[in-house]
């Protein structure tokens, strides 16, 4: 018997430990080299492990099992033969997606795979509150694929007839029950690093508001050429994120960060923004580096590519590293006002709101205008008061008078 061992590779600087989340060959199945075996959790990214030889897949770890990098996952008996109606890899037919015409046909001989959606799907169906065991997977063994679940989101729901609905409220049987799920890598790794931030910085939290009346008409203004010309949108966040990166190179502080081992404070002549991005599995903060050299279009298609990635679980661990500000938008949710965490090892961050037609005084009169509570939390060891509160105060310019945006003042 030949055996190849099978253990956690190594993944990113700072990852030490993940969770195999689900295996995708069942034990004693015989897998083709580089065919993915099982998923692997970080707390940044959902990962498949290829099998490194082909054979028999002998299990050692179970899912939700936590592994240290380097631990053993699994071993594989390269003396093992091929199944005699198992297709050899170069013949096998590349995978069809289903189309309306052609519904995709189940495989004639379930296997582990069967059932099981890749980590995109798994993420849209957990968005739609859908049970895989209700999607017909259209993929290799049968595995649900993208399209396969965002065939079935879009699906409309079967509404529950009156009848039912009377008899569940006129019962009087109330549910009593509790139901747990383990948290996530990725939830474990959030909360950790929040109860970092709260209990390992000085952090203090300075308020301002926005009027947005001229950025909207900026952009009601220039939209249609804006669009024609580059083929995204001019959206709010950019001009945000230009108008932060212009206040960070006058307020160096604000775009430092302390070194805990030296006890030295690093500053940046760069403004890499990290935008935050909900996911159905949390919350992350991919940066856009150098904002402060590239112009609104080039941002806004950053954030669209990662905000896209975010969501279909795509992000690399490089593309989820570094920044040195971080913003993020509670106003999408219809947030008023907030005090965002700081994004560790950060020293501050913008936390956006909703826009509201409040009256305001201008020039003695009282108008309605376009307003936003701006919050921004920050680390008082790194920065003062008064540099966090001027700091604010020329966002709020820039926003109010947008030739400032371009002239960096």
């Amino acid at each position: 018997m030949s055996i190849v061992e099978m253990k956690v590779p190594t993944i990113g600087e700072s990852i030490t430990e993940v969770t195999l989340s689900q295996w995708l060959k069942a034990d004693g199945d015989y897998v083709n080299i580089d065919e993915p075996i099982c998923e692997f959790e970080s707390d940044k990214a959902t990962l498949e492990f290829p099998a490194e030889a082909s054979g028999k897949i002998i299990h050692v770890a179970a899912e939700d099992d936590d592994l240290e990098i380097g631990a053993l996952v699994a071993k594989i008996d390269t003396s093992a033969a091929p199944p005699a109606d198992a297709p050899k890899k170069e013949e096998s037919a590349p995978a069809v997606e289903p189309t309306k015409e052609s519904p995709a046909a189940k495989p004639a001989t379930a296997t582990h795979a069967t059932g099981h959606p890749s980590p995109a799907a798994a993420k849209i169906l957990r968005e739609a509150d859908i049970n895989p065991a209700s999607v017909s997977g259209s993929g290799k063994d049968g595995r649900i694929t993208k399209a396969d679940a965002a065939s079935a989101a879009s699906a409309p729901k079967k509404e529950s007839s009156p009848a039912a609905t009377a008899t569940i409220s006129n019962s009087g049987n109330f549910s009593r029950e509790t139901s747990r799920k383990k948290m996530s890598r990725m939830r474990r790794t959030i909360a950790s690093r929040l109860v970092e931030a709260k209990n390992a910085t000085a952090m203090l939290t300075t308020f301002n508001e926005v009027d947005l009346t001229e950025i909207m008409a900026l952009r009601k203004k220039y939209q249609e050429k804006f669009v024609a010309k580059y083929g995204i949108k001019l959206g709010f966040m950019s001009l945000f994120s230009k108008a932060v990166s212009n206040a960070l190179l006058e307020f160096p502080d604000v775009n430092a960060i302390i070194d805990e081992d030296t006890n030295e404070f690093i500053y940046h002549d760069f403004t890499d923004i990290s935008i935050a991005i909900s996911t159905p599995t949390g919350l992350v903060v991919p940066p856009v580096h150098n904002v402060e050299s590239l112009g609104l279009h080039e941002i806004e298609m950053k954030i669209k590519d990662l905000a896209g990635k975010a969501r279909s679980g795509d992000l690399t661990l490089d593309e989820m590293k570094g920044g040195t500000f971080t913003i993020t938008n509670g106003g999408i949710f219809g947030s008023m006002m907030s005090t965002p965490i700081i994004n560790r090892p950060q020293s501050a961050i913008l936390g956006m709101h909703t826009i509201q037609q409040r009256p305001v005084a201008i020039n003695g009169e009282v108008k309605i205008r376009p307003m936003m509570y701006l919050a921004m939390s920050y680390d008082h060891r790194v920065i003062d008061g008064s540099t966090s509160v001027t700091f604010l105060v020329r966002v709020k310019e820039q926003l109010e008078d947008p030739i400032r945006l371009f002239m960096g003042f």
